[in-house]
């Protein structure tokens, strides 16, 4: 077991050892970009099946019973022709897999050249077919499809409504999950994520014709946001991957980025120490500010030099648009930006936002939805609910974040009421000397080491113990940050009691809602006592903040762009589970933390196998995405950036791109690939004299010839010329925002022209035809 001897908080000097800035954040330098050996590579076979229209993401991919490929066509840029310039969903008509597990069902997809090629969706078999737009009239026409309303049935768009949104509404379909209601699975009701804020998930009714075709009744489609169930729980927001659960269910995921109360390597503690958040405070502590999204701004207008990155701030914005949909009157808003007018009627509960949600009863009208907050609240990109009904992988998608393992007491749908789920949350620490250079001397290529892993358990609650906590905090307002944080009378001088606001909750933290203290209190009781035998009103800290609180107990909260975990339906013991990391750099590749090892910009596929108790103690390196270094003819035909993964019945994997093409690639688009594992042991006994073997990662053809193998290292430094790098990049200056990737459409000389226009109704909405899941 891992031996926790102290609370893991940084002292001031330990920080300043560790090369931090003037004002006192604990960072570390990251390697610069080079030729890490293996990357890119892969285990097994990777082909191309598909390449999406520029400015789109491919995301949401599914597979029917017959082998028939769905995906969503994410943010499109307007420019692209009909029908790929606006957002929907579609399935590739005249093709299906064989489901045989061989890659040799479909043609390799070549390279997008021309840029008619890059405007459209492409593939190798099949003809990308759309059946529903975002804003398609539904429900009889009292709806749009995606778009969210107010309690009165206002739509919540950019037209009705004055401010800053989360992605211009229904441009963003995500997750998309098929739920049959015939035994043929021809005919039943598609759930489909929509990640804006206010979030929302529609359910289309589907059926296939006898020629094969899919075919959505949208008349009869429904926007579930719009649904009482899920207006009573708060709604949702940014609503991104998810999972089939294993009773036949849609789990949707919140991918809440709002919520990193420190930025980046910081720990709590390390605010407490120094009696100040300066340099240290994350965007989810100014979450009941006036005009949120403006504390960036402010904070550099107080500062000055001293100011510095607030991470997940920009995901501040749609939350006043939140408060509409639950039925808060409009401030007086202008010009598509906030004003710091604030709203002091109704506002949305942080602590309701950023969970894993299964709608029970999926063909009733309408569904019923329960949020797992036993789980943990994070910036869910997905779950992977594993076949003992009781075992909950989990990834959270952004900067210096974690992957998460939730293990229920018993099968989740035995409980009659799903208030009453009850179980253990736990969090990753990353345990073999070659993941950490401060150990070994040398950074090790991730292509050629796993990660070894064990579980800290976070603590252990029910589903109803924890609405109970989160209730508490219900009626906290925009005038409460106010009033709660300034002396001067806002009603008399709002800029002056705004600024005197900012300034209190960047010392000392936004006292409406869990405190820095209490963070702290828990994790001193947690070493001494427990998890288990901390102080009853203590209990709440690790699933209410839950990044705060594993950071705390020094877990490995490393991880940069967590962004799919999948495993095939029914896997038990002995089969694997899929973990998808986009970029495997910064707090991944720095002087600091756990993970101190090479970069590779292009992200990695890890394998992690079941063991006995559905427990994953290894990640294998089994697909390597390229350097930024690399050249074009390595890098086109390697997985760069990967989002979701989706693992088919036969056990192949299909890999979704989120990277816009941009370095190392001659072309500006996403694409999908279909991952086909190396043939087992057993399986390659049986193969004739003479064939190739299985390669293991990092001993593809682009890594030196003296690679090692995973796992063979004994953790003695070798003779290796490389050293911990002192990269220039300053930590602090990525905060998970839109729009700061280098490689955004348009500034790839193979990409169309630059054009500004996007899909929706406001160019400046953050996420408005940009990635919404840097």
């Amino acid at each position: 077991m891992v031996d926790f001897t102290r609370r893991q908080v940084l002292s001031k000097s330990v920080a300043a050892a560790l090369g931090a800035s003037v004002i006192g954040v604990a960072s570390g330098d990251e390697v610069e970009e080079s030729d890490t050996a293996g990357a890119p590579s892969v285990n097994g076979e990777l082909k191309r099946f598909s390449t999406t229209a520029f400015g789109a993401e491919v995301t949401g991919p599914f597979v029917f019973q017959d082998g028939s490929l769905l995906y969503s066509l994410q943010h499109p840029e307007a420019a692209n022709p009909d029908p790929f310039g606006t957002a929907g969903i579609g399935y590739f008509s005249g093709f299906q897999f064989e489901l045989n597990g061989d890659n040799d069902d479909f043609d390799e997809l070549s390279t997008p050249q021309t840029e008619a090629e890059q405007r459209r969706v492409r593939s190798g078999n099949g003809d990308y077919t759309i059946f529903a737009h975002g804003r398609d009239e539904i429900n009889d026409g009292e709806e749009r499809l995606g778009v969210t309303q107010t309690p009165d049935g206002t739509d919540i768009t950019l037209d009705n409504f004055e401010g800053t949104q989360y992605g211009a509404a229904a441009t963003n379909p995500d997750c998309n999950q098929f739920v049959p209601t015939n035994e043929d699975g021809t005919e039943g009701y598609l759930f489909t994520n929509w990640e804006n804020s206010p979030g929302n998930v529609s359910r289309i009714p589907l059926s296939q014709t006898q020629g094969g075709e899919w075919e959505a009744d949208l008349e009869n489609a429904t926007n579930l946001a719009n649904t009482e169930p899920l207006r009573e729980l708060g709604g949702t927001r940014i609503n991104c991957y998810g999972d089939l659960s294993p009773w036949g269910t849609m789990i949707s995921s919140e991918e809440n980025y709002a919520h990193p109360r420190v930025s980046l390597t910081n720990q709590v503690g390390d605010i407490v120490d120094a009696g100040t958040g300066k340099g240290r405070i994350g965007g989810g502590q100014f979450w009941n500010r006036p005009n949120p999204t403006g504390i960036q701004s402010a904070v550099d207008d107080y500062y000055g030099d001293e100011s510095w990155g607030i991470q997940g701030y920009w995901a501040l914005d749609g939350v006043e648009f939140l408060a509409y949909y639950l039925g808060a009157e409009q401030s007086d808003q202008t010009d598509y930006l906030n004003t710091t007018e604030p709203i002091t009627d109704v506002y949305p509960n942080p602590y309701r936002y950023g969970y894993h949600i299964d709608f029970r009863e999926p063909t009733a009208d309408p569904p019923q939805p329960i949020k797992y907050y036993v789980m943990g609240r994070a910036s869910w990109e997905a779950p992977n609910i594993q076949a003992d009904e009781r075992t909950v992988y989990g990834c959270s998608d952004g900067d210096s974040k974690g992957i998460y393992k939730f293990v229920a007491d018993e099968p989740i749908p035995s409980y009659e009421d799903p208030m009453d789920v009850a179980g253990t949350l736990y969090a990753p620490k990353i345990t073999n000397a070659q993941a950490n250079a401060s150990m070994v001397g040398t950074r090790k290529s991730p292509a050629q080491y796993p990660l070894g892993i064990e579980w800290i358990p976070l603590g252990h609650a029910s589903n109803a113990e924890i609405e109970e906590w989160i209730a508490e905090y219900d009626d906290v307002t925009q005038a409460d940050y106010l009033e709660t944080h300034a002396e001067t009378d806002w009603e008399e001088d709002l800029e002056a009691a705004l600024e005197e606001a900012d300034r209190a909750v960047v010392e000392n933290g936004n006292q409406n809602y869990i405190t820095n203290e209490e963070i702290v209190e828990w994790a001193d009781q947690y070493y001494s006592e427990g998890p288990d035998s901390v102080d009853e009103e203590l209990r709440r800290v690790p699933f209410l903040e839950t990044r705060a609180a594993a950071k705390e107990i020094g877990a490995s909260i490393e991880f940069n762009k967590a962004e799919g975990v999948d495993s095939k339906d029914g896997a038990g013991p002995g089969d694997p589970v899929y973990f998808g990391i986009s970029e495997f750099n910064d707090d991944l590749a720095n002087d600091t933390g756990d993970i101190q090892m090479d970069r590779v910009d292009g992200g990695i596929v890890y394998r992690g196998e079941l063991e006995d108790d559905y427990n994953i103690s290894t990640l294998e390196p089994v697909i390597v995405g390229p350097d930024f270094t690399d050249e074009p003819e390595d890098a086109d035909d390697a997985l760069r950036n990967v989002d979701n993964v989706y693992v088919m019945d036969d056990g192949r994997v299909l890999c979704c791109e989120d990277g816009f093409g941009g370095p190392a690639r001659s072309y500006p688009n996403d694409g999908l690939y279909v991952y086909e594992p190396p043939e087992s042991e057993e399986d390659e006994e049986e193969t004739e004299d003479g064939d190739e073997g299985t390669e293991t990662p990092g001993n593809s053809t682009e890594a030196p010839d003296n690679t090692e193998t995973p796992g063979n290292s004994t953790g003695t430094p070798d003779n290796s010329t490389e050293t911990p790098g002192n990269g220039t990049d300053a930590p602090g200056n990525n905060t998970d925002a839109p729009g700061n990737r280098t490689d955004s459409p348009g500034n790839s000389t193979g990409a169309p022209g630059n054009s500004t226009s996007e899909n929706g109704n406001s160019t400046e909405a953050s996420g408005n035809g940009n990635s919404t899941s840097t």
